[in-house]
């Protein structure tokens, strides 16, 4: 009997490809002078999204944006310190192909992880900020970004600092299997530290939102703002219903139904989110007097 080669080709991973899922319009790829809106499908000049906090602004769809362009929103200029920055991932259970996506990574985010970290000042309120950053490997939290995330509530625990996050995540990376998973019990420690030493954290949750992040920092919040129709769950609608047998309804896993069903406390538009976290941190600011 005659075994041909291709039947012992190895599986194709539709979960190492996730990323694909999740692609959007980005508005700030060099060279690209329009983007269509997937909403509105409106052509829209890139520099006119950029000046709009990438903001359709026909129909108001939230495009989504890269770490560093999070950080130039949100933070007062010339206030954001990096802490961190040089931690970068292994392949610690010798997945194949890890490192080539790790490098793909890299070069697609210009980031060394799928998370940034450090200090700024908001409005003039010093605080912590992370902003996770999606084009690397989907925003995936592995043993360095769990790290990271636990690094910045230690740092402001100990300051005393308020903590600022925007969270945009695939989930736990599969590549670093249970050690993935682990991320979730050390980031959620970290979390409840801060909070028992009297301390705000304040969660900006963007689309997607999914998976084991989700079920650890992302919902773990004093408060939590969702931009509009950000997709908000744990795991994807298909699964669920599987599971349930039910059928589910339309926009369950969106912004706007979970403010309904109090997971959310505030639907935030992006332009606005500067003044409303100014805000909240001078409200806490005042109360902890």
């Amino acid at each position: 009997m005659i075994l041909r080669k291709e039947l012992f080709r190895r599986p194709k991973n539709e979960l190492e490809a996730s990323n694909r899922l999740y692609k959007v319009p980005s508005p700030d790829i060099p060279g690209e002078m329009c983007v269509l809106c997937p909403s509105c499908k409106k052509t829209l000049f890139t520099g006119e999204l950029n000046g709009n906090a990438n903001v359709c602004p026909e129909c108001g769809y939230h495009f989504r944006m890269n770490a560093r362009q999070r950080i130039n929103l949100i933070a007062d200029e010339n206030t954001f310190e990096e802490l961190n920055g040089n931690l970068i991932s292994k392949n610690p259970i010798n997945f194949p192909n890890y490192p080539e996506k790790i490098k793909h990574a890299r070069l697609e985010s210009a980031e060394k992880e799928a998370v940034v970290t450090g200090t700024a000042q908001i409005g003039g309120f010093p605080c912590a900020l992370f902003v996770m950053e999606a084009r690397f490997m989907m925003g995936s939290m592995g043993t360095v970004v769990g790290e990271k995330i636990t690094r910045i509530f230690e740092y402001a625990t100990e300051r005393s600092l308020p903590v600022v996050g925007y969270v945009v995540s695939g989930g736990a990376r599969m590549q670093e299997g249970i050690l993935s998973l682990m991320q979730m019990a050390k980031t959620s420690g970290a979390v409840k530290r801060h909070s028992d030493a009297g301390n705000l954290y304040i969660a900006v949750l963007t689309d997607p939102t999914t998976g084991g992040v989700t079920a650890s920092f992302g919902m773990e919040a004093d408060i939590i703002l969702a931009e509009p129709n950000a997709l908000i769950g744990f795991a994807g609608p298909r699964v669920i219903e599987q599971t349930m047998r039910q059928k589910l309804p339309a926009g369950f896993q969106r912004a706007e139904f979970l403010l309904e069903k109090g997971f959310v406390d505030r639907i935030s538009e992006r332009k606005g989110q500067k003044q409303e976290i100014t805000t909240l941190l001078s409200l806490h600011k005042e109360g902890s007097r």
